[in-house]
């Protein structure tokens, strides 16, 4: 799993608790329709459309590698009927089949960890966390796994801790080898790690060589590209000799030959990504036999996009594919004091309510999307177990960070969701001990909008009222419809807000949309950032720490912000000119919301027909969602002006910049 930031570069999967908060979608109003309260999870009723034609034997998987860690320290289990279970049964009752565990090689520190106060908060060799998957950890997991007679897929990061596109970590034990060197150790300790769990009676049905491999792995000998230019890497070449040496490794363990291999990327929408990879893969003959795909929503795209480079692969290599990775929340809410890193998933036409249908149904649309193309195995959901329990986190040092996305309550209930991996295949409906339920359905039809309506024209002027509108269907999946609006005679409108009606055929639900009004108009272009792109915004700054967010959860309105966030200090200026303006007063304003601690952060109006002044209001950002709106007042003369905000960030600091208004409120 990779947790992203900005243009698509990854941020650290552990991350910290300012980064969470900027990434976390927790609470906030959703337009006509709010996702479950954690605190109900367990007691929602759920529909589930069967999916036609799924095999037996679909791998109908999950990944729980912090199940050890989490039991450890406390965390219990509790099946539909309200009692402590244990956590495979539940799993095999609700139709799971397959269960995933990363490995990672020696998952202690090999430094001292310091706060930002200098304070240590962790020492070198201590654990870090996260699960604790070492071999010996994996074996107590793999050896439970086939006593409940399920499968079992072994996924090798290489790495000491998270491997994903955005850090691929040499471990420590490995990293003063050569490169040929390194070559011999990665398929000994592959073959020899198989062997062990072999020889204790829990041979994996499937490994992972590799989690996530984008940009390669082991860097930097194993790494295929990098942003710096000057970077010594192995480069392509050396990848795939490191990638060949894992498979001989796992194929020269003993029952290695029935063992599939799997070959992981993230990004499953990207088909791009997946061709320059996988061609390079082929050209080196090396042996495999599944193409393994993250797939979260709210990160790689719609299912359509997904769909597209399924058929893609399995036309270009004839490889079996299996989604190796997705997830979605059953809440917004936040369990703990550390943010998490989920965003609500709405695009243009499609998307999920967070709550527990719109999770189960996010689940079902990815195994029928995988089961509907030629090759497609299997989805796993990733990190199922993710309750809350005091000292296990996705770090040591940190908190949970995924709990609102767990197939679990946060204290360990079992949720309607899981009970997915049987209703796909029309059995297995659940009434459980807290009211809940899970029962195959259809037909679902829409009951509220995805978005609210709103528009603004000038007195006589008619609005553009949309032909297609998104709603929300009885399922918390997003999607669009066409809609009838009644007639309104626009000319003779008075100042003032006027509510319309729209109609969508077959159904009683009734859109409706808001239309303002007014002789004040907004003059700028763009200025909700709604495009997602700069625009007629220009930025004079670096674009890795200043860019367009989509994201609601971060958002002040609609789903697009101008974000900010960098590892380190920077200065940047983002600014719109506009012309052809009357003269009088303007009205300047934005609502801005963020960490604080910057250097500067300024609302600013310049050339506006006085010199070269400057008319700023000071931004002072207090936390997350925490909007708060600054104006100032622009005396325009010779039809012209430019409007802008100056940051002057130090490092690690945040915000969101959303609804500029420009209105002329005076001559």
């Amino acid at each position: 799993m990779v947790a992203k930031k900005g243009k698509g570069g990854a941020m650290k999967k552990c991350i910290s608790a300012a980064a969470a908060l900027v990434l976390a979608a927790t609470a906030f109003p959703a337009f006509a329709a709010v996702g479950a309260k954690a605190s109900e999870a367990v007691s929602q009723k759920i529909l589930v459309e069967k999916v036609d034609g799924i095999s037996d034997d679909f791998m109908r998987g999950v990944d729980i590698s912090m199940i050890d860690q989490i039991e450890k320290t406390g965390g219990k289990f509790y099946n539909a009927q309200g009692r402590e279970a244990d956590i495979f049964e539940i799993l095999k009752e609700n139709g799971v089949n397959y269960v995933r565990i990363r490995l990672w090689n020696n998952p202690t520190y090999e430094n001292d960890v310091k706060d930002v106060n200098g304070k240590v908060i962790a020492k070198k060799g201590e654990k870090m966390g996260g699960g604790d998957n070492t071999i010996e950890t994996d074996l107590r997991i793999a050896k439970r796994i086939k006593a409940a007679g399920l499968k079992f897929m072994l996924d090798f990061h290489y790495s000491d801790f998270w491997a994903d596109p955005g850090k691929q970590k040499m471990p420590q034990d490995w990293k003063n080898l050569s490169a040929k060197q390194l070559e011999a150790e990665v398929e000994k300790f592959t073959r020899e790690t198989i062997d062990r769990f072999t020889k204790e009676g829990a041979t994996p049905d499937s490994v992972q060589i590799g989690n996530e491999l984008n940009s390669g792995f082991m860097w930097p000998i194993g790494q295929t590209w990098s942003e710096d230019p000057k970077a010594k890497i192995g480069g392509m070449k050396q990848f795939v000799r490191l990638l060949d040496r894992a498979s001989k490794g796992v194929r020269g363990a003993k029952n290695g030959d029935k063992i599939k291999i799997v070959i992981h990327l993230a990004d499953g929408g990207k088909q791009d990504l997946y061709k320059y990879v996988f061609d390079n893969v082929k050209k080196a003959k090396i042996d495999y036999d599944i193409i393994g795909l993250s797939f979260y929503p709210y990160w790689h795209g719609s299912m359509d996009d997904l769909k597209a480079n399924l058929e893609f692969i399995s036309k270009r290599y004839g490889k079996e594919m299996a989604v190796v990775e997705t997830a979605y929340a059953f809440t917004e809410e936040n369990g703990d004091a550390q943010g998490n890193v989920f965003q609500v998933y709405s695009d243009e036409a499609h998307g999920y309510v967070p709550s527990v249908q719109g999770q189960a149904s996010e689940l079902r649309d990815i195994i029928a999307t995988v089961a509907s193309v030629k090759g497609g195995i299997g989805v796993f959901y990733w990190e199922a177990d993710a309750i809350l329990t005091k000292g296990a986190n996705l770090s040591a040092t940190e908190g949970n960070t995924w709990e609102n996305q767990a197939l679990f309550s946060f204290d360990g209930k079992v949720l309607p969701s899981l009970a997915v991996y049987n209703l796909v295949g029309g059995k297995g409906e659940v009434e459980n001990a807290w009211g809940g339920s899970a029962k195959n359905g259809s037909n679902f039809s829409p009951y509220a909008l995805a978005e609210e309506l709103e528009f603004t024209v000038l007195p006589g002027e008619t609005p553009s009222l949309p032909q297609k509108i998104k709603v929300i269907y009885t399922n918390d999946s997003e999607g669009l419809v066409d809609v009838k609006w009644d007639s309104i005679d626009w000319k003779n409108q008075k100042v003032g807000k006027v509510s319309v009606n729209g109609l969508i055929s077959g159904v009683s639900f009734v859109a409706k949309a808001t239309v303002t009004v007014t002789d004040k108009v907004n003059v700028l272009e763009d200025p909700s950032f709604e495009s997602g792109k700069l625009g007629a915004w220009k930025l004079n700054g670096p674009g890795a720490a200043c860019f367009m967010e989509n994201n609601k959860g971060n958002a002040h309105t609609g789903k697009w912000t101008y974000k900010y966030w960098l590892d380190k200090g920077f200065q940047s200026v983002l600014t719109q000119d506009v012309s052809g303006l009357s003269d009088g007063t303007y009205e300047l304003s934005v609502w801005a919301m963020g960490g604080g601690g910057e250097n500067n952060i300024r609302l600013f109006a310049a050339n506006y027909g006085n010199g070269k002044k400057q008319i700023t209001s000071k931004i002072t950002n207090t936390g997350w969602n925490e909007w708060k709106q600054y104006k100032i007042r622009v005396p325009v003369k010779g039809g012209k002006a430019t409007v802008g905000i100056y940051l002057d960030a130090k490092p690690d600091c945040w915000g969101n910049f959303d609804d500029i208004e420009f209105i002329k409120v005076s001559d």
